[in-house]
């Protein structure tokens, strides 16, 4: 599968924006998807999973309450809402797919990755 994640930009403090992942050559109706970012000079983190039903959704103590993940099988797409956008959240934004169904925040199960979107938020 090939994901491309968009969406990303450069916003101030307390702005919102949508990211979209958009997967091709087959579907990702069966997979877990997850939004992973890197911010400079640190290590990828898990921000937000979806099961493949989209029923369910987990996020980082860091986003909870300010990030939606959801997404649209018809489109085999998922997005990432993100509300109350702060400079701690600059970073590129990764989508990947789950090998698994249910919604996950363990990186080793996630095998296919997009090539990432910038998000940056100034002060």
């Amino acid at each position: 599968v090939q994901l491309q994640a968009s969406g990303g930009g450069l916003v101030q403090a307390g702005d919102s924006l949508r990211l979209s992942c958009a997967a091709s050559r087959r579907t990702v109706s069966n997979n877990g998807m997850g939004w992973f970012r890197q911010a400079p000079g640190k290590e990828r983190e898990f921000v937000a999973a979806i099961d493949w039903r989209g029923s369910q959704s987990i996020y980082a103590d860091s986003v909870k309450g300010r990030f939606t993940m959801s997404r649209d099988s018809a489109k085999n797409t998922v997005y990432l809402q993100m509300n109350g956008l702060g400079p701690e959240d600059t970073a590129i934004y990764y989508c990947a797919a789950s090998i698994t169904s249910p919604a996950t925040r363990r990186t080793e199960l996630y095998r296919s990755w997009g090539q990432g979107t910038l998000v940056t938020v100034s002060s």
